[in-house]
């Protein structure tokens, strides 16, 4: 996955378009006949009053953001109307520090704006707000709103509406249904003061003072407390994330499974990375659920074990060798082969032209030896400098870890960043013509994007063919918030044409050896029940192994408060079918705020 750290830093470095507001305390009344703050929110998701000036919007300050490119107040009318669908609560965009406070009672006066969070390119919904204020504080101490509670009973089961076609499928301009759809009901409540109480928590705390909860804690479970992402159709609707409101010492550092014992409130904003947000000013206590990693067991001798991890952007720079490479021996009980992504070169993000993996991967297996486990030997092909994304510099690409005391590797050279391996026939059974090799690098597929790694191994006499990938990331796709519902997953084009091409080379393989055993797996970057999986799939040349696990267990990452799968082994017919598959999905890392990479580790055994 792209780095949220950098795409953050970039956020922050956007200058906001509003000139900075004006203060004036005063002790008179605003005036009678002023627009309330339920007129300018309005009965849909864009502003009735958008471009317009209003002048004395009255209301109670509820939180006060003084800090960050969004720099504010947010503000309630205590005298709502009848009308469930407009909002009491509206953010007042000040640029600079505001000079109010939580309890004063204020006049607005300024321009109504509809701000798009990461542009209009984004597809995010917007955000309504007041800018270039004129602010009157017209008195001090007063009674906050009291806050609108989150809970099961109030958020619909039905996620979104679906958008108007003839505005290309956006739904900013329809009703708001609250009481029919979840967005809607939440968009409803935008600005203003809520509150969620005794909420489990479904995302671990991040860098950024964020988490994510459920109030919906029976929604999809996973059997370790999260919440399941198992369908385009089934979204759980019970997930918000929750920020800290200027506290970020006070952030409690949560796993999944635990809880947010009372209430947490604050007022409900809606952002970037991931839509409606409760920005909290009181966080419940933080209640363990007692989440620990899981180890998976030992292979038996009869057993072939392989493995995939994605170790985020590992360099020699990186203090998380020994974290690895425990998780490695001690958590995935030391497979046979490991397929490594996002292994960098040997200076990480430094771009020189340096492409050579060595001292990486070199680090990760003397890691590996130290925590008590086998000296694993290594082969990788170097990419084309600049060649295969990720982060600019830091060529990453993928590598096999294999134990020699357990499993042989079978060299045919001449593989490059640039050449093709093939299948060819030995002695009446399937070969690669390069090994390691590269799956049809030039392939229009793989621009920008890491080419698939092929090698031939034998465990026991015989032949297995493992193919490590690491498919076009999520970059770009619409938020599940978006105002265009169903949201474009523009990235799926081009992982549909990787999984094309790999599907073509297994049935290649499978072409010179019906029964041949062929391991595809990898950071796939896609769902098991995406058209990205079936069209690996295809023919029954593949099939994702870890649809083997019960629903609740199918998730390698952690995603806005969903359990979802991006991580997969992918097997042969012979490999499904041959008795003694086992699979596991190890969790290490997704669910928990000290993570060492954003992925979960996958572990398949059979006997070949």
């Amino acid at each position: 996955m792209a780095s949220k750290t950098s795409a953050r830093l970039a956020a922050l470095t956007v200058a906001a378009v509003c000139s900075a507001a004006s203060t004036v305390v005063l002790t008179s009344p605003a005036h009678a006949d002023a627009v309330r703050v339920h007129d300018i929110q309005g009965t849909t998701r864009v502003s009735p009053y958008a471009g317009e000036q209003v002048t004395d919007v009255a209301g109670i300050v509820t939180g006060v953001r003084g800090y960050g490119s969004s720099r504010g107040f947010w503000m309630q009318d205590p005298q709502p109307d009848a009308d469930p669908a407009t909002s009491e609560g509206v953010f007042v965009f000040t640029s600079s520090t505001p000079k109010v406070a939580v309890g004063d009672a204020v006049t607005v006066s300024g321009t109504v704006s509809e701000y798009v969070p990461g542009g209009t390119s984004s597809g995010n919904q917007s955000l309504t707000e007041i800018t270039r204020p004129t602010v009157t504080v017209v008195s001090t101490g007063n009674a906050v709103p009291a806050a609108t509670a989150v809970s099961a009973r109030s958020v619909p089961r039905a996620y979104a509406p679906a958008g108007d076609p003839a505005a290309g499928g956006s739904v900013n301009a329809l009703p708001l249904r609250p009481a029919t759809y979840a967005l809607d009901y939440y968009e409803s409540l935008e600005g203003m003061n809520v509150q969620v109480a005794d909420a489990r928590v479904v995302g671990a705390s991040d860098p950024y003072t964020e988490l994510w909860v459920t109030v919906k804690p029976w929604e999809n479970p996973s059997h370790r407390g999260g919440t399941v992402y198992g369908s385009y159709d089934a979204q759980n609707t019970g997930r918000l994330q929750i920020q800290s409101l200027g506290k970020p010492a006070d952030f409690p550092d949560a796993n999944v499974g635990d809880t947010l014992a009372g209430t947490t409130t604050g007022p409900l904003d809606y952002n970037q990375y991931g839509g409606y947000t409760l920005v909290a000013s009181e966080i419940g206590t933080l209640e363990s659920g007692g989440l620990e990693r899981e180890t998976t067991r030992e292979q038996t001798r009869g057993e072939l074990a392989v493995a995939t991890y994605n170790v985020e952007n590992l360099d020699p720079s990186d203090d998380t060798f020994d974290a690895h490479a425990a998780a490695i021996v001690h958590n995935l009980s030391s497979p046979d082969i490991v397929s490594l992504e996002e292994i960098q070169d040997d200076n990480g993000a430094t771009d020189d032209g340096t492409v050579a993996a060595g001292r990486t991967v070199g680090k990760l297996i003397d890691a590996i030896v130290a925590a008590g486990g086998p000296r694993y030997d290594w082969r990788s092909i170097d990419p084309a400098d600049g060649e295969d994304g990720g982060q600019p510099g830091g060529n990453i690409r993928q590598a096999f870890l294999f134990n020699p005391e357990r499993v042989s590797f079978t060299d045919r050279s001449g593989g490059d960043a640039t050449t093709a391996t093939g299948v060819t026939k030995v002695r009446g059974k399937a070969a690669l013509t390069l090994s390691p090799g590269r799956v049809d690098p030039a392939n229009p597929a793989w621009e920008d994007s890491r080419k698939p790694l092929a090698g031939e191994f034998v465990f026991r006499g015989r032949t297995v063919f493992v193919i490590a990938n690491h498919f076009n990331s999520k970059g770009g796709d619409q938020g599940l918030t978006a105002q265009y519902q169903p949201p474009v997953r523009g990235s799926e084009t081009q992982r549909h044409l990787q999984a094309k091409a790999v599907n073509t080379f297994v049935k290649e393989i499978l072409g010179a050896q019906k029964n041949a055993d062929v391991i595809a797996l990898g950071d796939i970057n896609d769902f098991e029940f995406s058209d990205t999986a079936r069209i690996l799939e295809d023919g029954g040349a593949l099939w994702s192994a870890v649809k083997s696990l019960p629903r609740s267990e199918r998730y390698s990452y952690v995603y806005q408060g969903n359990s979802q799968v991006l991580d997969q082994i992918l097997v042969s017919p012979s490999v499904r079918h041959g008795g003694h598959l086992s699979y596991d999905s190890v969790h290490v890392n997704a669910e928990f705020h000290d993570q060492i990479s954003d992925h979960d580790p996958q572990v398949l055994r059979f006997r070949p």
